[in-house]
């Protein structure tokens, strides 16, 4: 069985989808219209920008929607997939794949997404850190035993989570687990503490635009952060996508039951190659491509 699986922040990079634009009408078509609905040009950002400014929030992540998005839509026919599975931002780009939101609709909640995260981020500061080579549980019982707020925010593969929380406490907890065995803890360089409970302000804004958003059955079932297990009913696949700005990325266990549930190949659909080098780490087994283009 075929799943397609797509990236989320931290994935872009200058020039992105130029390649798209140039040979294929429709995704002219869709990068001009991303122009409009935006009311400002991505394009060129993302063909001819700086890496700075690709970096904004509010800039990255429609960025790496638009280029997961179009390169499926130029796949055309080619483009089949039982299941489908995204990495944080990238589950909207899922969604819109197995047809549950259309274009226009997903790239409008990216957009207020990505502004409202923005906005959380500046509220107080936060930030994330990269933990290396320590037990899921050992990471979580050092989250819960710092003081202030630090939570396991990025189940990214065995032996690679992502913590989230406050600046004093990421850095207390940073201490404690390398003191603890970790190879590496490593702060980030993140304006904020996304999926934590510092997203709450975010939580509440997209709660509002998702719920005044029409959600259509799936083509397939989706494999959401929240729960990791196959989701087809439209009102369950919009809660978790709402509880999904404060919850964990639990990819690790999202993979596993995609492979339980029959999953063969992996194709990662946009930027870089991130996902496909996690899947191979959550099951040596598992086979894992990028979307190429004939």
């Amino acid at each position: 069985m075929n799943a397609y699986i797509f990236p989320g922040q931290g994935a872009q990079f200058v020039g992105m989808g130029l390649d798209l634009y140039e040979n294929y009408p429709i995704a002219q078509e869709l990068f001009e219209k991303a122009n409009q609905i935006l009311g400002f040009s991505i394009t060129d950002i993302m063909f001819e920008g700086t890496p700075d400014a690709l970096k904004q929030t509010k800039v990255t992540q429609p960025a790496i929607f638009l280029h997961s998005v179009i390169l499926s839509k130029v796949l055309g026919d080619s483009f089949k997939p039982d299941m489908v599975a995204g990495h944080s931002l990238g589950e909207f780009s899922a969604l819109v794949a197995n047809g549950v939101l259309n274009f226009e609709d997903g790239l409008k909640l990216v957009s207020q997404r990505a502004l409202a995260m923005q906005k959380a981020c500046e509220l107080q500061q936060s930030t994330m850190a990269a933990v290396l080579a320590l037990a899921d549980d050992v990471v979580e019982k050092i989250c819960k035993e710092t003081p202030g707020i630090v939570v396991a925010a990025n189940y990214n593969c065995p032996g690679q989570l992502v913590i989230s929380g406050e600046v004093e406490a990421i850095n207390i907890a940073c201490e404690k687990m390398k003191e603890a065995g970790a190879r590496r803890a490593l702060v980030l360089p993140v304006g904020g503490a996304f999926h934590s409970p510092l997203m709450e302000p975010a939580r509440e804004e997209l709660a509002a635009a998702i719920e005044n958003t029409i959600f259509n059955k799936p083509s397939c079932p989706i494999y959401q952060n929240v729960t990791t297990t196959a989701v087809i009913d439209p009102e369950e696949i919009k809660k978790n996508l709402i509880s999904q700005l404060t919850a964990p990325v639990k990819w690790t266990q999202s993979v596993q039951n995609m492979v339980k549930d029959g999953a063969t190949l992996f194709t990662e659909v946009g930027p870089g190659k991130v996902l496909q080098g996690l899947v191979k780490k959550i099951d040596s087994n598992a086979q894992a491509t990028a979307a190429g283009l004939e």
